[in-house]
């Protein structure tokens, strides 16, 4: 398994910028998918963002052209970008990582991000 801890969540008005980070226990070269999930009251978690070890990356209907994944592998970190955020982007915000070789499937505990209208 690999550690990770999330931070950069907190309170914005809509239209505003957050950025989210997401430290890996471990390298992030040997990570086979990254990702950025996220569970509002009452929803199912949704993905949000997630980007490969070669740098591919996969965006929600809902976020694509406003939030920005991104890995530094030197800093084994993937990052958020969200901008012009809405209220519905209110949630927890939880980091993923996958590895295939062995099978492994890793959570952060989760940040708070909230959107006030």
């Amino acid at each position: 398994q690999v550690q990770l801890v999330e931070s950069g969540g907190g309170l914005v008005q809509a239209g505003g910028s957050l950025r989210l980070s997401c430290a890996a226990s471990k390298s992030t070269f040997t990570i086979d998918r990254m990702g950025w999930h996220r569970q509002a009251p009452g929803k199912q978690r949704e993905l949000v963002a997630d980007i490969t070890s070669a740098g591919t990356t996969n965006y929600a209907v809902s976020v694509k052209g406003r939030f920005t994944i991104s890995r530094d592998n030197a800093k084994n970190t993937v990052y958020l970008q969200m901008n012009s955020l809405k209220p519905e982007d209110t949630a927890i915000y939880y980091c993923n990582a996958k590895t295939l070789f062995p099978w492994t499937n890793s959570w952060g505990q989760g940040t708070q991000v909230t959107v006030s209208s």
